[in-house]
């Protein structure tokens, strides 16, 4: 499933430990065979689903900042864009109410699974499904709401100003 020996044999592995923590779970409805089958195909899914993120190495040197940079007074430093998506990001996030922000970091940021974070938390998984989905419609939300702002803060361009030809 992975074309890849190393990965197959790391994902083994995995399945082994996995194998181990969910032992208790199995419950002789069906062979064990066909169960441990799932169990493995499942962990390869999952595996995956999260490799779809490309991988950076962090031993290669970083080649795109070789070119001097542009000047173009008056446009956007696209370098710095991200930083200010990252801090309306964090703003956003803190803002969200403790339950919400909880599940969300929980989720989206350290990758748990919702069953995990039901256990953590106390709580159904559903409710986890449920606060993980408010969580990002309020960031979303909050977000929109932050980028209006800077757009109506960004300063008018003299060129195009209403009398200007």
């Amino acid at each position: 499933m992975t074309g890849n020996t190393a990965e197959a044999e790391d994902l083994a592995q995995e399945s082994f430990l996995q194998l181990f923590r969910k032992i208790a779970t199995f419950r002789g409805e069906s062979a064990f065979s066909t169960w441990l089958h799932r169990l493995v195909v499942n962990v390869v899914l999952m595996h995956l689903r999260k490799k779809g993120l490309q991988q950076i190495s962090l031993d290669e040197t970083d080649n795109s900042q070789e070119e001097p940079v542009k000047r173009d007074y008056g446009d956007d430093d696209q370098r710095l864009m991200g930083s200010v998506d990252r801090i309306s990001l964090t703003r956003a996030i803190g803002d969200l109410p403790p339950g919400y922000r909880a599940v969300f970091v929980l989720h989206d940021v350290e990758g748990y699974e919702h069953n995990e974070i039901a256990e953590i938390m106390g709580c159904s998984i559903g409710n986890s499904k449920s606060q993980l989905h408010k969580a990002r419609m309020k960031l979303r939300e909050s977000l929109r709401r932050e980028e209006g702002r800077v757009a109506a803060a960004k300063p008018l361009d003299p060129a195009r100003a209403p009398g200007k030809s």
